[in-house]
């Protein structure tokens, strides 16, 4: 059972879909009590930081997921904007504190490059780490569908999971102990993300 959490800010019903597409058991958990049924968990994200953090908040899921996370070490996979708020910091509207789980700062892309126009939308190449197990079975450059303005700067390298190019070194992927999380929307990114889902759903 994985656990899909709704706190205002989401592409739930496409992460869902694709999560069912592939026989996952979902449930969308909409109280933080519900994070006590699920054996993984996918916290989405659409929107701006500071939003996310505070309807976290006072939705009352930050104490059961940092427990969940932290302690029980439950797999969690974010998703563009679920990936950012597991950093320390943001600087999207003004500074915001994050969950803190990844070292680093979520900054906006800078790229001086006049063709390359922020947000960053659309198809990329990523590139990742031999023996990812995110990317496991997927070929080398495969690519994903991306939309965002800002993106984490990890204070440590061995976090990054994968990178992509636009204009900057784009941080595409993180991966922490049972800590995963993509920039790119893997339910919008056809047969490739599907298959970092799956990959998600069978890790141990």
């Amino acid at each position: 059972m994985v656990g899909v959490i709704d706190y205002g800010m989401g592409n739930l019903l496409s992460v869902c879909h694709a999560l069912e597409y592939i026989g996952a058991q979902v449930r969308i958990c909409t109280d933080p009590g519900d994070l006590a049924q699920v054996e993984r968990i996918i916290l989405p994200g659409v929107g701006a930081f500071g939003d996310c953090i505070r309807n976290l908040n006072e939705r009352g899921f930050i104490t059961p997921l940092n427990h969940a996370v932290m302690e029980k070490g439950i797999p969690i996979l974010g998703i563009c904007l679920g990936m950012q708020v597991m950093a320390q910091r943001s600087f999207e509207g003004g500074e915001h504190r994050g969950l803190g789980w990844i070292k680093g700062d979520v900054i906006r892309i800078q790229t001086d490059h006049s063709d390359l126009h922020i947000p960053h939308i659309g198809w990329n190449d990523v590139r990742y780490r031999s023996g990812s197990p995110l990317f496991k079975g997927l070929p080398a450059g495969c690519d994903f569908y991306f939309v965002h303005s800002y993106s984490i700067k990890c204070d440590e390298p061995e976090d990054v999971d994968a990178t992509c190019d636009y204009g900057c070194a784009i941080t595409a992927a993180i991966r922490k102990d049972n800590i995963f999380a993509t920039q790119f929307h893997p339910e919008k990114s056809q047969d490739f993300g599907l298959r970092v889902l799956e990959n998600f759903m069978t890790w141990n």
